[in-house]
């Protein structure tokens, strides 16, 4: 540790403020005395909160266990509103925000999370602005693989034919021509600043819409690239006759590019596992090398070297042949984490704790400072603002809190008033049921509500946990409350003026294999009101940038402003087991092992290879994007089975050996990986595992990440000293 100021520090973040200080040319002493200030401030309010929390959740607990059983609505509301669960709603009102980019307040379309600390993953999201849809569809299960079309190491034409009449189909529906389908066309071209196609049957056409001709490239070979949008996002036609699939196609097309990920997530939070200042260091590093242009990534694919960087911008001609720009990233975001979480990375003089949320906020607009203020190659936010999403808030006072932190780290670092704006995750009880006053909280930096669904589950279940046994998890989410969450974020977003000036958004598509699933369901999405939905990689958001093609979000936004707001006493009403229904002892099994087994596949990578998120097998060797949302949901589901004796200790214990070889059998291939079986009682994973299930009901609201955290560094310390001996 050493000595900044009032406070003390890792010497790795030292180093680092020390270099982006530097580049931002902000005195180091200034962000360091900033933190201070911060943290004498705002810390103990926030201790105050967290505390809260604790006092409501107790007061729930006791009013559930005096009850017993599925809760009387209005008697359950009266008292929510009594000990100030539930606040009163202020008059009607609409969010003033200012200095917005398009690609949030206008723009509907995919919105790509990754983990900040993989440096490959985060450029791939940044460059995911731009994807190819003939690549998503032949790589995928979009297109069947049936016998003679399967897609293998070298270029298959008969699969290649099926990609192109796809994408051709795609292209009917959306940018149709005024005769004749893109199937049939031969040529494109520009005459007079329109589109023409010449079809094969020697006649000309056009777009039925002309407006949707947005511009052109040329080459060497004439035309080279077509330009078209609809509502808002943009499709390329490349044409290369030479090319060995646009010899295969009549107009010469080899590919047809979507704008996909108009904005990204670059995250600190849930699919981080950043437990101390070394890896928090890395984290921010990766952030800043996202803001000034310079981060790059090599890595072996495939026995080929790659090399990663961001994209540049893309340039055209309009139709009169006047060029122009279109980004060539997404428009990032940065996710932090919650209130709850503290540090010793960054300590006070006495060596007391600080929230690391307000480091998260310190050191990200440090490094964001350069960006901000167009000193570097490609800028972020062409209005000078820093979008940040907060996750894990707890009602309107917390949102306050927020809103204080970023005021105070912009008089810190000089940056303008509010520059930094805000996302509210609408993943925790009390931000749902009190969402209008939190937004109110907010409403001149809020640009993001979205709505969390797996955390939102982990604390439904924590908060209604004394109220009686829930019912499978794959049932919680046809419950009523799901439906109305879901729906209830819409319309106070609606209410509160978020139509062309910010985003509602849904969540994550957790399947990454599934992607004719994902093809066939997230158009949901869209049709719900949602201008964006989280996907999991850059292939996924290339295949849900067509549901936006397909759905017009502002209309759809339009025609449902004015249905009655979802209703209350739906998210009221937690998805208890009824009193009648008796599961069997093989339902009861099954969704043990599923549980167990999903913690063991993520803990293990978690705790002992440092990966946050990543695709973990489940019981079916089925893969799902895991991370600490889906964990919360588990260990407290089984935590819930076992406070209501719908399992006993004994069956989770022998659940855990078993599910550990299974885990084990999956992980088979990976050379770093440490098998759990053969010292299950030594596995730092198990521990993990024991402590998030076993302890579940004490964990302050559900979360996994005091016990994530503490098991992870005994593992870094415990190998440090291995290497010693």
């Amino acid at each position: 540790m050493v000595s900044v100021g009032r406070l003390h520090a890792e010497a790795e973040l030292v180093a680092l403020v020390q270099e982006l200080a530097g580049v931002a040319r902000v005195a180091p002493e200034a962000v360091w005395d900033g933190l201070a200030d911060v943290v004498e401030s705002l810390g103990p309010r926030n201790r105050a909160l967290l505390a809260r929390r604790d006092e409501l959740q107790g007061r729930i607990d006791a009013w559930h266990t005096a009850q017993a059983g599925q809760p009387e609505g209005h008697a359950y509301e009266s008292f929510l509103r009594e000990i100030g669960y539930l606040v009163e709603e202020g008059p009607r009102f609409a969010i003033s925000t200012e200095g917005v980019d398009r690609e949030i307040a206008e723009v509907a379309g995919p919105q790509l999370v990754v983990p900040l600390d993989n440096a490959r993953y985060a450029l791939n999201a940044a460059n995911a602005r731009w994807g190819s849809l003939y690549d998503a569809l032949y790589g995928t299960d979009v297109i069947a693989d049936l016998p003679g079309e399967e897609a293998g190491d070298a270029y298959n034409p008969a699969r290649g034919a099926r990609v192109i009449a796809y994408a051709n189909d795609f292209l009917d529906s959306s940018v149709p021509l005024a005769e004749g389908s893109h199937a049939a066309v031969v040529e494109y071209g520009v005459v007079d600043g329109h589109l023409t196609a010449r079809l094969a049957g020697g006649q000309s056409t056009t777009l039925r819409s002309a407006d949707q001709f947005a511009g052109y490239q040329t080459g060497a070979a004439g035309i080279a690239a077509i330009l078209l949008r609809r509502h808002g996002l943009h499709i390329e036609l490349q044409v290369d006759r030479e090319h060995q699939v646009g010899q295969q196609h009549p107009a010469g097309v080899k590919d047809v590019l979507l704008e996909a990920a108009v904005t990204a997530i670059q995250d600190c939070e849930d699919s981080v596992a950043a437990c101390d200042g070394e890896e928090k260091a890395l984290v921010y590093r990766n952030w800043a090398g996202l803001m000034s242009g310079v981060l790059t990534a090599d890595f072996m694919k495939g026995g080929e070297r790659m090399h990663r960087r961001l994209e540049g911008d893309r340039e055209y001609l309009d139709g009169s042949g006047h060029p122009f720009v279109l980004p060539g990233r997404a428009l990032l975001l940065v996710r932090h984490v919650g209130h709850h979480i503290y540090t010793d990375a960054v300590t006070t003089a006495d060596g007391e704790q600080i929230p690391e949320t307000f480091l998260d906020a310190m050191v990200t607009a440090l490094a964001a400072i350069p960006n901000l203020r167009g000193q570097t190659p490609y800028r972020n936010s062409r209005h000078g603002s820093m979008y940040v999403v907060k996750p894990k808030l707890h009602g309107p006072e917390e949102v306050e809190l927020a809103v204080d932190l970023f005021a105070a780290v912009e008089r810190a670092l000089g940056l303008p008033e509010r520059s930094l704006k805000i996302g509210i995750m609408d993943e925790e009880r009390r931000t749902t049921l009190n969402l209008k006053e939190c937004i109110r909280a907010a409403r001149d930096r809020v640009i993001f509500i979205n709505t969390g669904f797996l955390d939102r589950t982990g604390d439904e279940v924590h908060t209604s946990m004394e109220a009686g046994p829930m019912v499978p998890k794959p049932e919680i989410k046809k419950a009523a409350w799901m439906g109305a969450y879901e729906d209830w974020n819409v319309d106070v977003g609606l209410e509160c003026g978020f139509a062309g000036r910010a985003q509602i958004g849904k969540g994550m598509w957790a399947m990454p294999d599934e992607m004719r699933a994902l093809v066939d369901e997230k158009i949901g999405h869209p049709r719900a009101g949602a201008n964006c939905a989280w996907v999991p990689s850059p292939t996924a958001a290339t295949l849900h940038a067509m549901h936006y093609h397909a759905v017009d979000v502002a209309a759809r936004q339009r025609e449902i402003e004015d249905r009655p707001r979802a209703k209350l006493t739906d998210l009221l009403t937690p998805p208890l087991l009824p009193g009648d229904r008796r599961l069997t002892p093989e339902e009861v099994q099954q969704e043990l092992e599923n549980n167990v087994q999903g913690i063991l596949g993520y803990v293990v990578r978690w705790v002992e290879q440092g990966i946050g998120c990543s695709k973990v097998p489940d019981i079916h060797d089925v893969g799902l994007m895991e991370d600490r949302a889906t964990l919360r949901i588990s260990s407290q589901h089984i935590a819930n089975w076992l406070r209501h004796g719908i399992v006993t200790a004994e069956a989770v214990e022998t659940t855990l050996r078993r599910m550990a070889e299974v885990v084990d059998r999956q992980n088979a291939g990976d050379a770093g990986y440490r098998p759990m079986a053969p010292g299950f009682e030594s596995s730092f994973a198990v521990q993990a595992a024991r402590e998030l299930i076993f302890n579940g009901r004490r964990e302050a609201n559900g979360y996994t990440e005091p016990v994530l955290n503490r098991i992870r560094r005994e593992f870094k310390a415990a190998s440090e000293d291995s290497k010693r001996e």
